[in-house]
């Protein structure tokens, strides 16, 4: 992804650039690669792209509503807050999600570095 940075977000892509109920990886030097899904009502957000139960890629999951389905073993994962949806508990880490005007999609990953 080309990326941009201004103060602490870093624009990372356009909203088109996610298919709608799909996910873009923004891959990381580090190895924490974040996973960028859109909802089919547009809404934007970003997980640490690791499920918490035993690190599956959610980039690679069903987005349904708001929550995305880990592939290895159908854990749910609320978008919003990285939760899982009971019976499972855990959480996958949450990078705020700021969406522009224009369609512009940017990440807070400051904390993070």
């Amino acid at each position: 992804m080309d990326m941009q940075v201004t103060s602490s977000w870093t624009r990372v892509c356009a909203v088109s650039e996610i298919p709608p109920l799909g996910s873009r990886v923004l891959q990381r030097d580090d190895g924490n690669h974040v996973a960028i899904f859109r909802t089919a009502s547009d809404n934007v957000f970003a997980l640490l792209d690791r499920c918490p139960h035993k690190g599956g890629a959610l980039s690679q999951g069903i987005v349904h509503g708001e929550s995305v389905t880990c592939p290895l073993h159908a854990w749910n994962i609320d978008l919003a807050s990285g939760n899982a949806r009971a019976p499972d508990v855990g959480c996958a880490r949450r990078f705020p999600v700021r969406v522009t005007d224009d369609g512009s999609v940017f990440l807070q990953l400051a904390a993070d570095e």
